[in-house]
């Protein structure tokens, strides 16, 4: 139940409070004093967007359209009772002993939104949710939503019970399963029409991949081995250049740079071996010089023949760098993305190798799942066959307390294409008239049949649902006389129990109220600013004098209205 709704600075009103009661609340006003503000109040406690109302645009976001004038926001509050059903699931966010749900939304120039629970901040969606569960709403445009299939089949599907429900989200969830292995199944038949071709590439890459057996480090000595081998007659050269200069058996007699010349300095000093040890000293050094003269020159002969024997090498080496190369050319440019290359394209063979298992598998999956879907749908159709008859009963019953006893109302149901809720399509039929076949209700019926066909069918929706707040904002448009009045006594008998809240211009209606709130604008204000009004007994007459269209001082209308009263 909606305790209190608090309004700040939404659109003509500065500031409303509303302490609501169990029962038939009433809502009413003149023409544009902001009877529906208080309605979008509710709409955006439920989470509803931000939309632009009447007010003159402007600048900012959509919302700063819903803030008053000369305010930087808007702010709107409900205070619920805490039902029990809500109590264990928001135990975390609620203060221990709690008994309130406080619902808020708060909207700035800029068009940003804040939503909170209980003081805390919240998303819009939690919003969302919580207001459904707390608030049923229909607006005054609601009944044009009946001549929606979708809406009709939400009807018929929310009397069909809680095993319904969860047969439907079931339905819902094997669909998208349906959808989404028939898209798989799809991609699956695409790929398998070139699945030949790219497996014969693929194997053709990694054969030649594979039987290159490349590694980096083989490659850089290659590189290396290129680089030196591409040089080998210099080397054979100065290789050979060194040794004979240092062999002694073919320096030339007065030559300077031979090993003779430290032989024969050695044999000079070994004359003298042992006259002074410093000289022996230096002897032996030169001793040593000569033997590693004649070592070198014996090492730099054996290099020469040995790179000799290297001759044609820089061919092979030339051919090996080749092959790696094209096949960096044409996987990357390096040897790092061939190896990358051949690591995917091992990959996808193996995909498309197992192609055509997937496919089967996909295949025979998708057939148990459209097995599943069809038992869903007919077991929804059977629901909705059996609760449909019921329906249409339950409505007519309803038609007959609104001034439409000679109403015919039938629920249709015929197949169409498997969805998320089944294979059913619902019209609601109708034929306001006796002898008049029944007819789509989005054809047949008036705006006024409309309203009292969506309260028929609102009550029989609630008749088992104690714990939401009713809101009907001027559900009673186009009607009057004595179907207002018919209309007004089913609202209170919904009211019964429970909490309604309704926004009307009919004081056949506004007269059933057990509370009763008037809109009032004062258009001396500047900018224009709209009280809302608790009223006594004594101002419920005058405001159900001014409704019925009289002065305040017509003797007449006041009895009138007193009469009404009395009769509520």
């Amino acid at each position: 139940m909606l305790q209190e709704l608090n309004v700040e600075n939404l659109l003509l009103i500065e500031r409303a409070q509303l302490r609501l009661a169990p029962g038939l609340n009433v809502l009413t006003g003149e023409t544009g004093a902001g009877k529906t503000v208080l309605a979008h109040a509710l709409d955006l406690l439920m989470g509803g967007p931000a939309r632009p109302g009447p007010a003159r645009p402007r600048a900012g976001g959509a919302g700063s359209n819903l803030i008053r004038p000369g305010a930087s926001e808007a702010y709107v509050e409900g205070v619920f009772e805490l039902p029990d059903s809500l109590r264990s699931e928001l135990s975390e966010r609620l203060p221990e002993g709690a008994e309130e749900i406080v619902l808020a939304r708060r909207l700035g120039v800029d068009g940003r939104t804040r939503a909170y629970l209980n003081g805390r901040s919240a998303t819009v969606s939690e919003l969302r949710d919580l207001g459904s569960r707390l608030v049923s709403f229909y607006g005054q445009h609601e009944h044009r939503k009946l001549t929606l299939a979708s809406a009709q089949l939400e009807i018929l599907d929310a009397l069909c019970g809680p095993d319904h429900a969860l047969r439907l989200r079931a339905c819902a969830k094997t669909f998208a399963e349906t959808r989404r292995l028939a898209a798989e199944l799809d991609s699956l038949r695409q790929l398998a029409s070139a699945r030949e071709r790219e497996l014969d590439l693929l194997e053709h890459e990694l054969s030649e991949i594979d039987a290159a057996a490349l590694d980096q480090h083989e490659y850089d000595d290659l590189l290396l081995a290129r680089a030196r081998l591409a040089r080998l007659d210099a080397l054979r050269l100065a290789a050979g250049a060194g040794a004979d200069a240092l062999a002694a058996e073919d320096a030339p007699e007065e030559g300077l740079g031979s090993s003779r010349l430290p032989a024969r300095a050695a044999a000079g000093l070994d004359a003298l071996a042992g006259v002074d040890p410093n000289l022996d000293a230096l002897a032996e050094r030169l001793r040593a010089l000569v033997i590693e003269s004649q070592d070198l020159a014996f090492e730099l002969r054996d290099y020469c023949d040995r790179i000799a024997g290297e001759d044609g090498s820089l061919d092979a080496v030339e051919e090996r760098l080749a092959s790696i190369e094209r096949l960096m050319r044409k996987h990357g440019g390096t040897l790092a993305a061939v190896l990358d290359h051949a690591t995917h394209a091992r990959v996808r063979r193996d995909q498309l190798a197992g192609a055509e298992v997937a496919l089967a598998q996909t295949t025979a999956l998708l057939g148990e799942v459209e097995v599943a879907l069809d038992g869903h749908v007919r077991a929804l159709r059977e629901a909705r066959g059996l609760h449909a008859p019921l329906l249409a009963v339950a409505v007519r019953e309803q038609l007959a307390a609104l001034a439409m006893g000679d109403a015919t109302f039938e629920v249709s149901l015929a197949p169409r294409d498997a969805g998320p809720s089944g294979g059913d399509a619902v019209e609601f039929m109708i034929a306001p008239n006796p002898g008049v076949p029944p007819g789509p209700l989005r054809e047949i019926a008036s705006g006024g049949e409309l309203s009292r066909v969506m309260l028929a069918l609102m009550s029989v929706a609630n008749s088992s649902s104690l714990d939401r707040t009713l809101v009907f904002d001027e559900v009673d448009a186009g009607i009057g006389g004595h179907t207002a009045r018919a209309v007004g006594e089913r609202l209170r008998e919904l009211a019964e129990g429970r909490q309604v809240l309704c926004i009307t211009h009919l004081p056949q209606i506004a007269s059933l109220g057990d509370r009763h709130f008037s809109i009032v604008k004062d258009t001396s204000a500047d900018p224009t600013r709209t009280s809302v009004l608790q009223l006594a007994e004594t101002d419920v007459v005058s405001e159900l004098v001014r409704m019925l269209g009289a002065d305040a001082e017509d003797v007449t209308a006041r009895r009138h209205a007193r009469g009404l009263r009395k009769a509520a």
